[in-house]
């Protein structure tokens, strides 16, 4: 198994310089592989193989962007490779269609060649960078898989992915179900206790209230400072980018960072305190959280609570613990179902909290309910 290792770098100026000229770019080259491909296929013609783009890119970098040269070759090598495979899953069906990565709101990150990756004690070697500190030791003397640098408003990071073994099974002849909600973030049927959601507690109210004051200060400062373009009339308009403006904006990522961090983490320890029961399956519905957005009323309390991450930490700390990892069929009537007598309720409505069954007045809290019917999923199918 590949486990992912995350450490914080502590770069200086002049090597910080040098990493946002990576980021940009891999932004650049993600985009221009994505522009080509796009221009291919108007007219008519098959997908590129990233192969040809890349010896198409190594004639212009002696022509045209030179100015590639000054960061490592395998920063764009592995921008193309990237537009390349979000394109293949498009095709698949897997994914959307790729979008063009924005300078303001793209996730800032690069690729680091594997046999060019150096690591000592407490420092990491990252091509045409040099020698940058880490806050704490990255494992040594293992073989390292997909090496990615990052930065998140505020510090920079290097992920890499390391092999570990196949994990002995001790675990219980339990199988469990885990219902994801907005009430409550997960209920699971051998628990007792819901996990809460972490967006109504006080701490979360009070960045998000912070946030809103920002943005609209942000808002209002480009309002004042936008400059009339074209003829009288005509819905143009330049707005100029203050330093004030930019101290905000810095200020909003930071609290947007804070806020991810602190649903991430909450994540981390549900999913750790339910995988720690030990069962032998989990079993989580397969949503469909594109769908669930469509719902302008809850879009944004769906968007909160990270449907998608949950399950995907679930999934990779259950086969880490060697569970089984089910996910329901989308259309399976978890909530619908008595988990008492197994008849089903159709006229169930989402205001409904509490599953009252017309057959055997079984009275049961309703997402409680769903998540027994989950952990009996294989019977009742």
């Amino acid at each position: 198994m590949i486990l992912a290792k995350k450490v914080r770098i502590i770069p200086n100026i002049e090597q910080e310089q040098k990493l946002w000229q990576s980021v940009g770019t891999a932004r650049f080259i993600y985009n221009w592989t994505l522009a080509i491909q796009e221009e291919n296929y108007k007219n008519g013609g098959k997908f590129i193989n990233d192969g040809d783009l890349r010896k198409g890119l190594t004639i212009l970098k002696k022509t045209e962007l030179n100015w590639l040269n000054e960061v490592s070759n395998n920063v764009a090598k592995q921008g193309v490779k990237d537009a390349c495979n979000a394109y293949k899953k498009f095709f698949k069906g897997l994914s959307d269609k790729p979008r063009f990565k924005s300078r303001r709101k793209s996730k800032p990150s690069f690729y680091n060649d594997t046999l060019k990756l150096k690591v000592k004690e407490n420092v990491v070697l990252i091509e045409k960078v040099g020698w940058i500190k880490t806050s704490e030791q990255i494992p040594m003397n293992v073989k390292y898989a997909n090496p990615r640098i990052s930065f998140d408003g505020k510090f920079w990071y290097i992920s890499v992915g390391i092999e570990k073994e196949e994990p002995i099974s001790e675990n219980t002849d339990v199988s469990i179900g885990v219902d994801l909600g907005l009430k409550d973030l997960a209920i699971v049927s051998n628990i007792d206790k819901p996990f809460k959601n972490i967006n109504k507690t006080k701490e979360v109210k009070r960045l998000k209230k912070k946030l809103k004051r920002k943005q609209k200060q942000v808002s209002r400062k480009y309002e004042d400072g936008k400059i009339q373009m074209g003829k009288e009339g005509e819905n143009r308009y330049k707005f100029t980018k203050t330093n004030n403006i930019k101290k905000i904006e810095r200020e909003i990522k930071i609290i947007q960072r804070r806020l991810s961090n602190i649903r991430l983490n909450h994540i981390h320890q549900a999913t750790t305190a339910i995988v720690k029961t030990k069962p032998s399956r989990i079993v989580v519905e397969d949503l469909n959280v594109k769908g669930m957005l469509k719902n302008k009323h809850l879009s944004k309390a769906i968007q909160e609570q990270c449907f998608h991450k949950f399950i995907s930490i679930l999934e990779y700390k259950s086969k880490f613990n060697g569970i089984e990892f089910v996910k329901a069929h989308r259309f399976y009537p978890s909530s619908k179902t008595c988990s008492c007598c197994g008849a089903i309720k159709k006229d169930l409505k989402l205001k409904d909290r509490v599953f009252i069954c017309s057959s055997c007045n079984h009275k049961i809290d309703r997402d409680k309910n769903a998540s027994i019917n989950l952990s009996r999923y294989e019977k009742s199918v």
